[in-house]
C-alpha cells in the first residue's frame, strides 16, 4: 500500500507542476481539459496500484530442490586396440594375461567403462565394467570392480567393501591402461593367473601417524574363482597337476587374507622412494586341508628434473619379487588313454619370480622403457609348462599425442625352458573419453 501511495503522490505532483497558477483563471473549456487529463492520470494510477497489489499477494517461487551428492559422477571409457605378430603361431601360449593379444593380427583386449563419484558425505563408489574380444572375436563382459570407500572414519582408518583387485605389490591393482608395458609381468601371471588377484571382500586400512607416508592394510576376501588362481580356483590343476577338489567354506580359515604395508619418502627434492611388502594366505583345492602362501616385496624409485616441464624428463624404476608355497595334497590324476587313475604324493610346490623395469621420460609425452623378467619352479612329481623356467626381456617406446591417447610399440624376446626363444612384436593404441579417476602414484 505504501508503494501505491508513493506512486500516486509522485504522479499527481508531476501533473500539477506541469500547469502554472495562471491556468486556473482561464476559460471554462481549458479547465475541463485539465480535468479530463487529471481523470485519465488517476485511472492510470489506479491500474498501477492494482498491479502492484497483485504482485505483493503472489506467493514466492519455491526454491529449486537441492541435489544430493550421489547425483553427480564421473563417467569414462578407455579403449585398447592391440596388434601382435610372433614367431609362435599360437600367440596365447606366450601372452597368457587376460588383457593381452591372443592371435596374430588385431585384437581388442580391454574396453573399460568406469563410473566413480561421491555417494554422500560418508562414501565414495567405483565401478569398472570391462568388455573384450577373445581369440575367436567373441565378446566377453565382466564386472571387474565394484566397491565403496569410506571417507570419514576416525583414527585415519578407511574401509573398502565390494569386488576389487587386492593391493598386493605395485601392479596387481592397476588396470591395463595404467601399465607401463603392453602385457602383464610373468611372475604376476604365474602367481595370480590371467586376470590378477581380485575377489569379493572387505579391506581395512590405517594411515599411520608417521612423518612420512606409511599405510598398513588387510583384505579379507572369498578364496574361490578364476581370479584367485593360487587358491580355490577351478584352474588350479595348472599348478598341482591333479584333480581339483570341491572344497567349500566351513570357517574363517577358508577365506583369503591379503595383508600389506607400504611406505614412501622423499630422498631429496628430486627423488622419491616407495617400498612395500605383501602376503596372501588361504586354502587351495588340491585337497581338503591344503593351503597356499604367497609373499612379495616391491620397490619404486623416481627421479624428476628440477627443471621439469609437464613432469619431463624423469627416470622411474619399478621391481617386484614374489615367492609361493603351494601345499599340494595327495591327489588323483585321471589317464583316460590308459583307462586308469594315478595318484600323486603330497608335496610342496615352490615358485618364485621377479621383474625389474625402467622408464625414461625423454621429453613431454615421449617415454622409453626396458623390462627384464624371470620365473621358475622347483622340481615336482609331475611336469606342467606353467611351472617351467622362463625369462623375457622387453624394450618399448610410448608416445602420448595428448593426455587422452597413447601409442606404444614393444618387442618381447622369450626364452622358455625346453622350447627355446620366441620373438613377439606388440603395438598398442589407447584412447580415453570422459573424466577418469586418478590412479595411485
Amino acid at each position: 500500500m505504501k508503494k501505491s501511495c508513493l506512486v500516486a503522490t509522485t504522479v499527481a505532483t508531476i501533473v500539477l507542476s506541469g500547469f502554472p497558477l495562471g491556468a486556473q483563471q482561464s476559460s471554462d473549456s481549458a479547465a475541463r481539459a485539465q480535468q479530463r487529463a487529471l481523470d485519465s492520470l488517476a485511472a492510470s494510477v489506479r491500474a498501477m496500484q492494482a498491479r502492484l497489489d497483485s504482485i505483493e499477494r503472489a506467493p514466492a517461487p519455491a526454491p529449486a530442490p537441492a541435489r544430493t551428492s550421489g547425483a553427480y559422477m564421473n563417467v569414462s571409457f578407455v579403449g585398447l586396440t592391440d596388434f601382435a605378430w610372433s614367431s609362435q603361431q599360437d600367440v596365447g601360449e606366450l601372452q597368457r594375461g587376460g588383457h593381452e593379444p591372443k592371435v596374430r593380427g588385431f585384437s581388442i583386449p580391454n574396453a573399460e567403462l568406469a563410473l566413480d563419484g561421491t555417494v554422500d558425505p560418508y562414501l565414495k563408489a567405483f565401478v569398472n565394467i570391462v568388455h573384450s574380444l577373445d581369440a575367436k572375436g567373441e565378446t566377453n563382459v565382466e564386472l571387474e570392480e565394484m566397491y565403496f570407500l569410506t571417507t570419514g572414519l576416525p583414527h585415519n582408518l578407511q574401509l573398502k567393501v565390494g569386488q576389487f583387485f587386492s593391493e598386493f605389490g605395485r601392479q596387481n591393482a592397476q588396470h591395463p591402461h595404467a601399465w607401463a608395458f603392453a602385457d602383464q609381468p610373468l611372475v604376476l601371471n604365474r602367481m595370480f593367473g590371467a586376470d590378477g588377484l581380485r575377489s569379493q571382500g572387505a579391506r581395512i586400512s590405517w594411515l599411520l601417524p608417521t612423518p612420512f607416508y606409511t599405510e598398513a592394510m588387510v583384505s579379507v576376501m572369498n578364496s574361490a574363482g578364476a581370479t584367485t588362481f593360487s587358491f580355490r580356483s577351478d584352474e588350479s590343476p595348472e599348478i598341482h597337476g591333479g584333480q581339483a577338489q570341491d572344497r567349500g567354506v566351513t570357517g574363517a580359515g577358508d577365506m583369503l587374507y591379503v595383508p600389506r604395508i607400504t611406505t614412501s619418502f622423499d630422498l631429496n627434492d628430486t627423488q622419491t622412494l616407495l617400498l612395500g611388502a605383501s602376503g596372501a594366505f588361504g586354502p587351495n583345492n588340491s585337497g581338503p586341508s591344503a593351503r597356499t602362501s604367497v609373499y612379495g616385496g616391491d620397490l619404486y624409485w623416481k627421479w624428476k628434473s628440477p627443471r621439469a616441464d609437464a613432469g619431463f624428463p624423469f627416470v622411474a624404476v619399478q621391481s617386484e619379487y614374489l615367492f609361493r608355497n603351494y601345499d599340494a595334497a595327495t591327489r588323483l590324476v585321471p589317464t583316460p588313454q590308459y583307462g586308469r587313475v594315478n595318484q600323486m604324493p603330497a608335496e610342496t610346490l615352490q615358485d618364485e619370480g621377479a621383474y625389474a623395469q625402467i622408464q625414461w621420460g625423454i621429453r613431454p609425452r615421449i617415454v622409453a622403457g626396458l623390462r627384464g623378467e624371470v620365473v621358475n619352479g622347483n622340481q615336482a612329481s609331475f611336469e606342467v609348462p606353467l611351472r617351467d623356467k622362463r625369462t623375457r626381456i622387453s624394450p618399448n617406446f610410448t608416445w602420448f599425442p595428448t593426455e587422452f591417447s597413447k601409442f606404444r610399440v614393444q618387442y618381447n624376446y622369450d626364452n622358455r625352458q625346453g622350447l627355446g626363444g620366441d620373438h613377439t612384436l606388440l603395438m598398442q593404441f589407447e584412447f580415453l573419453l570422459g573424466a577418469h579417476a586418478a590412479h595411485k602414484f
